[in-house]
């Protein structure tokens, strides 16, 4: 049952791994989506569906207003990014926006987003859910070099990079070091400072 009219809800998930399942099975015109979920982040899960549901709208309802979050929803795939104060009225505007292959921004956010192109669209960093040390570190990773070589660069610890390296993997949701540096690479990043 609905609290919305013409909207029918087919399946509610806990997390970002069980939103991507419950969509392969019961592909919805319009995913929901949180950004912060426990496991698998909201970007991520969006990254997922936008191939594994390519028909399937997601529609990003969040708390998070920061530019990065923003930009990174979609660049993941999003089609609306709305926050969590939105009315019903918005809320039903926006499904059906999203649902007729449209892209919708709440108030707020589509001036801040109009006001970055109109500001020339400067580039935004890779992977917004990393820190800038972090993203420093997955960098070097990427460039080739061990964690060692990264502590005596950076003037820090083996165990604080083996620290960072580590959330990197937590936060990109990588297995390893070369499927994080695959995704580096693929973003930009591990060119060598010229």
């Amino acid at each position: 049952m609905s609290v919305l009219p013409d909207v029918d809800v087919v399946g509610e998930a806990a997390d970002g791994q069980s939103a991507v399942a419950l969509a392969r099975d019961l592909a919805p015109d319009v995913v929901i989506m949180d950004l912060n979920m426990p496991g698998m982040s909201g970007i991520e899960a969006t990254r997922q569906l936008a191939t594994a549901c390519p028909t399937a709208a997601v529609l990003v309802l969040t708390m998070l207003e920061g530019d990065d979050a923003i930009f990174a929803a979609m660049r993941a795939g999003a089609r609306g990014y709305l926050l969590k104060g939105a009315d019903r009225a918005e809320i039903s505007r926006a499904l059906t926006t999203v649902a007729s292959g449209d892209v919708v921004f709440s108030a707020g956010i589509a001036t801040r987003v109009l006001a970055f192109f109109a500001a020339g669209g400067s580039s935004l960093a890779p992977f917004p859910e990393l820190t800038a040390r972090e993203r420093e570190i997955l960098d070097l990773v990427a460039q080739g070099l061990t964690n060692a070589a990264i502590a005596s660069r950076l003037f820090v610890s083996p165990k604080t990079v083996r620290n960072h390296v580590s959330n990197v993997f937590t936060k990109l949701q990588v297995a390893d070091r070369a499927e994080a540096v695959a995704r580096a690479r693929d973003a930009g990043l591990g060119r060598p400072a010229v």
